[in-house]
């Protein structure tokens, strides 16, 4: 019997979390194309209850944690919460019915650059010219890519609204990032993502209920399909992902679980050529790998480029 020790177990947990995250693009494209009645906010509603049960044991689990915390920490992690899981994912959903999936991906692969840009105004900080070169790989890399497809695409309108939503929901994610750090020393890492996601959750689907005039009618007239597809992503795109990233981070630290997970940007391109017919040309590929090697470059040396 082979005997896994905590680094083999915890590189383990990064690639299936890489893999699952990575599947989430290729459930949204599928559902968009099932229904006319599925559109971001009915995708993320569905996504969301599936995935608040989950999250309210987590909080129930790590109660004792939640003592003692300050009113201004509480609206924090309020704001936080909706920031980073509902807000962010919901230009994210937003996005993806104007642009590709691969786009996608790599444009929201962004967010570490705009976490150290941010940690830079923030604390006044110059960036040193090793950085300014990684920020400019990554960048550089997007817009290949970008201009490659938007020169295959027949609605420019639609294209740079689809990634412009999708780079402001990179930003906010960057900023929920930003947070996270001094309210995890509050509440704790487990109760901390409970709680957030919960926040989240509960945001979510109080936006579909004020903007869908029968919330449950509407539910009852999509497909099975679709239900699967919503189901398939708070469980399975949400909940273990985001559990087992937790789990590598504990075995491995958060660099080398970063390092594995980068190559989610190239399972979403695999998965969207397999699934959804998208193909990246040449010229594409070496964008793709411009920024996923800037964003490495970002990640891995974080003591360098942030406070």
């Amino acid at each position: 019997m082979i005997r896994l020790n905590a680094t083999q177990w915890g590189s383990i947990f990064a690639l299936f979390a890489a893999f699952l995250f990575s599947t989430k693009a290729i459930f949204i494209k599928q559902a968009y194309a099932l229904s006319p009645l599925v559109d971001a906010t009915v995708l993320m509603a569905l996504r969301m209850a599936s995935a608040l049960p989950f999250f309210l044991l987590i909080c129930w689990l790590n109660r004792h944690h939640s003592r003692n915390i300050s009113t201004r920490n509480w609206l924090l992690l309020i704001f936080a919460g909706l920031m980073g899981y509902y807000f962010s994912s919901w230009l994210d959903f937003l996005g993806l019915m104007f642009i590709s999936a691969s786009l996608e991906r790599i444009i929201l692969f962004l967010y570490p650059t705009l976490t150290v840009l941010a940690s830079s105004v923030m604390y006044r900080q110059k960036l040193s010219w090793l950085s300014l070169f990684a920020i400019a790989l990554s960048y550089g890399g997007t817009v290949i890519v970008m201009l490659q497809e938007q020169s295959n695409t027949p609605h420019d309108t639609y294209f740079w609204l689809g990634s412009s939503l999708v780079f402001a929901s990179a930003v906010c994610f960057a900023g929920y990032l930003l947070l996270t750090k001094s309210l995890i020393q509050h509440f704790g890492s487990w109760n901390f993502t409970g709680l957030a996601l919960s926040i989240a959750c509960i945001g979510t689907l109080t936006h579909y209920s004020l903007v869908t005039p029968n919330p449950l009618g509407l539910v009852q007239q999509l497909p099975v399909e679709v239900l699967g597809y919503g189901i398939a992503l708070g469980i399975f795109v949400t909940v273990l992902p985001t559990l087992l990233m937790a789990h590598s981070i504990a075995r491995l630290g958060a660099a080398q679980s970063a390092m594995i997970a980068s190559i989610g940007p190239i399972l979403t391109i695999l998965l969207a050529t397999a699934f959804l017919g998208e193909h990246l040309n040449g010229i594409q590929w070496f964008g793709c790998m411009l920024n996923i090697v800037g964003v490495m470059m970002i990640t891995l040396s974080k003591n360098k480029f942030s406070h």
